[in-house]
């Protein structure tokens, strides 16, 4: 036999009751808009006030306390709820959402790139960058069986320590932000955390600035770009190409680069200090891609600013009237990716990003194993030939 779980006590949790107060404007409004119903409602509860009180076959002092009956106490927080306004949650005014659950469950197997899993931590790790920045809130409600508690925000400190039984909405009004937990109850620390907002896009911008992802079949990484050399250590000719990038970043919604060269001409290093000294400061962030990723890999809709670097990306574009190619759609993927047409067309239901910033840098050996469709003008902007050994 299975018990039934107790339920949590969330006074002893630290949660408190949440007074409804007056609110004439409200009240006038409900008025205006049903007055039979709140007459009704007004004289069954009067009406049950009175009758608890003259009862005759019982004391004056037990008509008085029976009003603090469960049952009768019911009746008139049924009434006060009434003609009281709830308290606040969000509305459709906070029409942008970024939400998670947590913790990200890990799907990792030999033979599968965890690319939505490292998605959906780089989600997590946003959000609770976001909550960090946020501090305290204003104010913490929580509603449990019609009944409406609060947490003292100074006594607040940690999202994870919070008691949970139903929702719990927070909010910060100087940002317009809204925060709700919603248990899982599969496991008591599985929540799903969505944050709200008027103008979320702003905040996620600070929160993510200088974050960085690898993704590969070999190891997958969220951190920091590195770069083993500065951009003004590369030769002349590389610098001024370093220059017309960096015009460009600035002036085109969609960049794609591609430099190539004999191996050790310092194309993948170039493109790792483009991301850290021109990109990275500009707010993108950057996603280092293998084969196998590009093939999956979609950006993600709540980044205003995105870098993808593609490394040997003629093994990943060959030209497609090779029987090779034939086999394989990675071209196909690549393509869309640079039209934008994979990602842009459909706009995501959070809102946060309507146009998104993408900047694609890929390096190969040789230009002439790719495909021509991807050389041609409107999907390359720029090309460099890398004849430097770098060292």
């Amino acid at each position: 036999m299975y018990k039934k779980q107790k339920e949590p006590n969330l006074l002893g949790a630290g949660w408190q009751p949440l007074n409804r107060d007056i609110d004439l404007n409200y009240l006038w409004e409900t008025w205006s808009n049903n007055p039979w119903e709140v007459s009704h409602k007004t004289m069954n509860v009067v009406s049950y006030i009175a009758d608890t009180l003259g009862r005759e076959n019982y004391a004056w002092w037990a008509n008085f306390l029976n009003l603090f009956y469960e049952t009768t106490r019911e009746e008139i927080d049924d009434f006060w709820n009434f003609i009281t306004p709830e308290p606040l949650t969000p509305d459709n005014q906070y029409r942008e959402s970024l939400s998670i659950e947590v913790p990200v469950a890990k799907s990792v197997t030999r033979d599968l790139i965890p690319i939505e899993q490292v998605l959906l931590k780089l989600q997590e790790i946003t959000i609770f960058r976001l909550l960090s920045f946020l501090g305290r809130p204003d104010l913490i409600t929580q509603c449990s069986h019609g009944k409406y508690f609060y947490y003292p925000p100074e006594k607040f400190f940690d999202w994870n320590k919070l008691k949970s039984i139903g929702s719990i909405f927070a909010y910060w009004s100087e940002h317009e932000i809204w925060l709700r937990i919603d248990p899982l109850y599969s496991m008591e620390r599985d929540r799903r955390y969505t944050i709200m907002a008027k103008k979320l896009a702003p905040l996620v911008n600070k929160v993510t600035y200088n974050l960085a992802v690898m993704l590969s079949g070999y190891q997958s990484r969220i951190g920091q770009v590195h770069s083993q050399f500065a951009i003004n250590s590369f030769p002349a000719d590389v610098q001024s190409f370093t220059d017309a990038v960096q015009e460009k970043v600035f002036t085109q919604n969609q960049l794609a680069v591609l430099v190539y060269g004999n191996p050790g001409t310092g194309k993948t290093v170039w493109a790792q200090a483009v991301a850290q000294e021109i990109l990275t400061p500009l707010g993108y962030i950057i996603f280092i891609l293998d084969h196998a990723a590009v093939e999956n890999f979609v950006p993600p809709s709540y980044l205003e600013r995105v870098c993808i670097i593609i490394n040997e990306a003629d093994n990943l574009a060959p030209d497609r009237s090779t029987e090779i190619a034939q086999s394989n759609y990675k071209t196909e993927r690549i393509l869309s990716l640079l039209d934008g047409t994979l990602y842009q067309s459909v706009i995501d239901e959070s809102g946060i990003q309507e146009q998104q910033k993408l900047v694609v840098l890929m390096t190969c050996n040789t230009t002439e194993r790719l495909d021509p469709a991807m050389l041609r003008k409107g999907r390359i902007d720029l090309m460099c030939e890398f004849a430097h050994q770098f060292v």
